[in-house]
């Protein structure tokens, strides 16, 4: 059994605009919306990126029944992980009984260099990180904490509102080494993109949570329109490497992504085909690679188009 879902882009629209898209995503029955944690938009051309936290909260309130995702929060930097606990408790008590997928990561320069620290590597991050969990596990117990570690120090910190359910704590992968650690750190797994090998190497490692993908597409009146449009607003998905990781402001991307073309577009990972069966089949690689929670990005200004298309034309295959 799958779930679907609607991802919320706070790099694309304001906050009351992602609010009045979550209701009408549970409106048309997705079972999860998922929101962007961004201190800076990729692209100046995106535009946006609201406080993720005041987001959430909204969203909470203006919608009923459907479930809700951050995808992802980096608790390491910019936000310390005593801020991020209480900011994940509080969201999972507003949510009244409904899922809460709290996604957590290592992060990008993009968002987190922004209070000055140094840029660690990535494996020295992956150890923050385990220490960043079990500093919010620690809180969600309720008791008073205090915890003196290697990248943090919390003294005498006590969570007073807490949900009647904790939400699973699901971590983000792009590689299999860190999609192991996810078995061993997390509740869930959170990726991108049919990767069977990183759900291989999550379950491998212990892992049995939820396993919660994005399938990025742009629905046109054409696929000329959506390769224009994906590469106007979305085009840094196709630079090689880490570049996503380390890049430090919009204008290094803009910059780095004068090499992506709109065939690189074309032939790259959004979907910019607007036959029905392209989405299809990709909905079905990622339930073959075992995600059973797969959410759906359209880049550009046009979400009722895609709301539309895949009420009609691609979801009643599922």
């Amino acid at each position: 059994m799958t779930d679907f879902g609607y991802t919320l882009s706070s790099e694309e629209f304001g906050p009351n605009e992602l609010v009045d898209y979550a209701v009408e995503a549970e409106k048309r029955g997705y079972d999860f919306v998922s929101v962007s944690d961004h201190f800076h938009p990729w692209l100046e051309s995106q535009g946006e990126s609201p406080f993720v936290w005041n987001t959430l909260g909204a969203v909470a309130h203006a919608t009923d029944s459907v479930d809700v995702g951050v995808g992802v929060n980096c608790p390491i930097m910019r936000i310390h992980p005593v801020n991020v606990a209480q900011a994940a408790a509080t969201t999972a008590a507003m949510l009244d009984g409904r899922e809460f997928f709290f996604g957590v990561g290592t992060g990008e320069q993009l968002n987190e260099h922004v209070v000055g620290e140094h840029w660690p590597e990535h494996e020295v991050r992956l150890e923050m990180l385990a220490e960043a969990i079990d500093v919010i596990r620690s809180l969600w117990t309720g008791e008073q904490v205090s915890h003196h570690g290697e990248h943090f120090t919390v003294e005498n910190a006590k969570l007073f509102t807490l949900p009647e359910k904790l939400p699973p704590l699901v971590v983000s992968a792009f590689g299999e080494g860190t999609a192991k650690a996810a078995g061993d750190l997390g509740d869930g797994l959170w990726s991108v993109g049919p990767q069977g090998d990183l759900v291989d190497a999550y379950e491998s490692n212990g892992g049995d949570g939820p396993k919660l993908a994005q399938l990025t597409v742009c629905v046109a009146e054409s696929e000329d329109e959506a390769v224009d449009t994906a590469h106007e607003y979305w085009r840094q998905s196709a630079l090689p490497g880490e570049l996503n990781q380390l890049l430090p402001t919009p204008v290094h991307f803009e910059q780095a992504a004068e090499m992506v073309s709109k065939e690189d577009i074309r032939e790259g990972n959004i979907v910019t085909d607007q036959d029905p069966q392209a989405h299809i089949d990709l909905v079905e690689e990622f339930q073959d690679a075992g995600y059973d929670h797969v959410y759906f990005h359209q880049v550009g200004d046009d979400q009722e188009r895609l709301f539309d298309f895949y009420e009609d034309e691609v979801l009643p295959s599922f």
